[in-house]
């Protein structure tokens, strides 16, 4: 077979394997990630690989696929993906989002792009570089971890079981558009539940209506400053959304509680801590001037912005690898999203960086796809980073 052919095979059996991945539905919630797992175990030991489900729950796992090294004594890299997606919504798509659909060269469906694609590409990396006798100096593992798009529970359960707490380095296969990011933005998620009491609509000056107090904390947020006002290098300026509010039961009742939620995105330098004891230092400021204010602050999401040390010789090598390849100029980048590298990243002290094919701006959207070309030439980054690793 001549090499053209084999590359002709080897590209078409990369493409099926990324839509056998699209095909399962692993929507979280629930999830269904050993289904996903269970299919990747079975391509990547055909291909060589060496792998172990560890089961979550009855339908929930993490998977490890390891490719060994010629020293086991090395920190190995790790290269990393979450199994699992976010629902389709409720906009009609194109193509059936878990038909993993080919037009216009490119590969359609929910996951396609966040982040199927860099699950499937990091696992024919390393089968390729298997099946070419290429050992890497040190151990390749791929860690898949189940529930990234919710509570990170994959993440934290490796971090549990110590995993890969060997590592050197981490890549997170996230969608990064061909380009490597060192940084992201955290996630502080929270909800203020502001209570008053209820009373006939006809006399409000019974009751304590929980909507006006709640306009008076939301005039407070929205003047609300954070701790650093400097702008991060990658990141920019941290960010706070008011996200949802919810209160009242009838037009002819006044309410008696209100509910606010707030999406927090943080750079490294702000500690979430700080951030939270800010806002109930807001809400304790209001209950002082007003006895009948009465609020409850809970974090429902807490996950660090991600950042490295300066002059990071992987992630050195990693830009200049990238900048070969792609005939880019090396610059460092950041994203405002957040990935499993949040958990990682707070146990471990190593490199952790974001390279995977795929527009960010496409996850979590309807008609999300995939550029196969952007796949491909993943799957060649992934290799040449494990062997000059």
């Amino acid at each position: 077979m001549s090499r053209q052919r084999e590359t002709e095979v080897e590209r078409e059996k990369s493409i099926a394997f990324l839509q056998s991945l699209i095909r399962i539905n692993s929507v979280n919630p629930k999830g269904n990630e050993l289904e996903v797992a269970k299919k990747i175990a079975a391509y990547a030991e055909e291909g060589g690989l060496q792998t172990e489900i560890k089961a979550l729950t009855k339908e929930r796992a993490n998977i490890l696929v390891r490719l060994e090294g010629k020293d086991s004594s090395r920190a190995p890299l790790v290269f990393s993906g979450h199994l699992d997606t976010v629902p389709i919504g409720d906009t009609p798509w194109k193509y059936d989002p878990f038909s993993g659909e080919i037009s216009d060269g490119k590969i359609y469906g929910r996951g396609s792009c966040d982040m199927k694609g860099g699950v499937a590409a990091i696992i024919e990396a390393m089968i390729r570089l298997k099946q070419a006798n290429e050992k890497p100096k040190a151990d390749i593992i791929f860690a898949g971890t189940a529930g990234e798009e919710v509570d990170c529970l994959g993440a934290r359960e490796l971090m549990k079981d110590k995993s890969i707490h060997h590592a050197g380095a981490i890549v997170i296969a996230e969608p990064s558009n061909g380009r490597v990011f060192s940084a992201h933005k955290g996630a502080l998620w929270l909800e203020i539940v502001v209570y008053g009491k209820t009373a006939h609509g006809s006399m409000p000056e019974q009751g304590v209506n929980a909507i006006v107090h709640m306009n008076n904390v939301l005039n407070k947020l929205m003047e609300y400053r954070f701790p650093y006002e400097k702008e991060h290098a990658l990141l920019g300026k941290p960010s706070l959304n008011i996200s949802t509010i919810t209160g009242g039961v009838k037009t002819n009742v006044v309410p008696d509680q209100c509910t606010v939620t707030l999406d927090i995105r943080s750079i490294p330098e702000i500690k979430h801590e700080t951030i939270v004891d800010n806002i109930q230092a807001i809400l304790d400021e209001i209950h002082a001037d007003n006895e009948d204010f009465h609020a409850v602050l809970t974090v429902k999401n807490d996950l660090p912005a991600l950042g490295n040390e300066e002059n990071q010789p992987f992630i050195k090598s990693a830009l200049e690898l990238n900048a070969a390849l792609n005939k880019i100029h090396p610059t460092e980048a950041g994203a405002n999203y957040y990935t499993d590298g949040s958990v990682f990243g707070s146990f471990l002290n190593i490199p952790i960086i974001i390279y995977g094919p795929g527009d960010e701006r496409l996850a979590h959207q309807p008609n999300e796809y995939v550029d196969m070309e952007q796949y491909m030439k993943s799957i060649t980054y992934y290799e040449e980073l494990a062997k000059n690793y």
